[in-house]
């Protein structure tokens, strides 16, 4: 059984009260984000994964969630951390594996993500934990 990483990034828009997602090949809806590579930081494969499916560049902070599941053979952890946008991109990028980069209403994006059962408005109010590289 093989071990898999994927970091996400939530990022939210108080003005609009919504959240960003993408719609995954597999149509299923999900926060940016994407396995961690190799020698590759959590926090630093939640940015890059953002850049990717969205073309957003963004700051990563604290964990507020982390999920685990058996899937296809694979252990895997889900880490997602709270976000903020730094740069709008002035072009969604195409990204094979992302059918639409959609920012959604906080209610339809807790509807849509049902693995996190507390829902996505939850974890906008967590405090989180603190994420640590150790050297």
């Amino acid at each position: 059984m093989k071990r898999i990483d994927v970091a996400y990034t939530l990022l939210f828009d108080e003005k609009t009260n919504k959240v960003l997602m993408v719609l995954n090949r597999n149509k299923t809806w999900s926060l940016p984000g994407g396995a961690v590579e190799v020698n590759e930081t959590l926090k630093d494969a939640a940015v890059r994964e953002a850049k990717e499916e969205t073309g957003y560049d963004v700051q990563v902070h604290e964990v507020i969630a982390i999920n685990e599941a058996f899937m296809d053979g694979n252990h895997v952890h889900f880490i997602t951390f709270k976000g903020e946008t730094l740069k709008v991109p002035d072009v969604i990028p195409k990204e094979k594996n992302i059918l639409k980069v959609e920012w959604v209403d906080i209610e339809e994006a807790d509807r849509l993500m049902p693995y996190h059962p507390e829902g996505i408005s939850q974890l906008l109010n967590r405090l989180g934990a603190r994420y640590i590289l150790q050297s």
